[in-house]
């Protein structure tokens, strides 16, 4: 496994930098070119943009969507609309909550009335008509779904720093409910493809897709790396602080 320059050789504040200055480019390039959308100023978080609904109908003639029976999606803006079309084509939605502070939530939508399943799609919305489920209640997941700030040709993916989407990865390949071979897709303006290489830490995730409102990207070439599960020794306080951490260490414990 060969790793760009985030290994445990390089500098990580370096690593860190660059990835800021990265992130910090993306952020200028949706405001100044007005492609980005509410909520605004898109600096800090997982940008919505203009035509994010397009890039999501983009995701659905994918077979391993129209497939999929589970899938797990971020709470970001812009994957809004893919959370709305899997419960708008009966997928069992598994849903990250912000910042994991209530861990993972459950919205089948044969006990959600159709008229509100696009409220269901939404954060709050989804505390509304889903679930707060425990880890051994989260089924075998089909498609996982992040959001970006950027990704880059080999399908790298950068976040807003927080290490949420990676977290949320990690604790679900310990579980066992998502696997290597499970695809990654983001939904992400074609701004945000940089032709530069981001760096990429052991912890990172790549895609496996990436649909724009102008195209839908198959990542032939690159690492294709995917955590094996949760770099403890990583962690932050605040990470480690969490009770789905807390969860997850009860559960392996049980299981051992």
């Amino acid at each position: 496994m060969e790793y760009h320059r985030g290994d445990a050789t390089g500098s990580r504040p370096a690593v860190k930098h660059l990835k800021e200055q990265i992130r910090n480019m993306v952020w200028n390039l949706l405001e100044q070119l007005n492609v980005a959308a509410f909520p605004r100023p898109v600096y800090g978080r997982i940008p919505n943009f203009k035509g994010a609904e397009i890039a999501a109908q983009r995701v659905t003639t994918l077979k391993e969507w129209q497939k999929a029976h589970v899938v797990k999606a971020s709470p970001d803006a812009p994957q809004y609309y893919l959370r709305h079309l899997a419960l708008r084509e009966g997928k069992l939605l598994i849903m990250a909550s912000p910042r994991l502070r209530a861990g993972f939530i459950a919205l089948d939508p044969d006990v959600i009335p159709p008229s509100k399943l696009h409220q269901a799609a939404t954060i709050n919305g989804a505390f509304k008509y889903g679930k707060v489920v425990k880890l051994s209640e989260i089924p075998v997941i089909d498609v996982v779904v992040t959001g970006c700030v950027a990704v880059d040709p080999q399908g790298v993916r950068l976040g807003k720093g927080g290490g949420f989407a990676e977290l949320e990865y990690g604790i679900l390949r310990e579980l066992g409910a998502i696997g290597a071979q499970t695809p990654v897709i983001t939904t992400i303006h074609d701004l945000q493809v940089v032709g530069e290489s981001i760096p990429l830490e052991v912890h990172d995730l790549t895609v496996d897709y990436y649909a724009t409102p102008t195209r839908l990207v198959k990542v032939e070439a690159g690492t294709k790396h995917k955590p094996k599960g949760i770099y403890w020794e990583l962690l932050t306080p605040e990470l480690r602080g969490l009770g789905v951490i807390r969860e997850l260490l009860e559960t392996k414990k049980l299981k051992q």
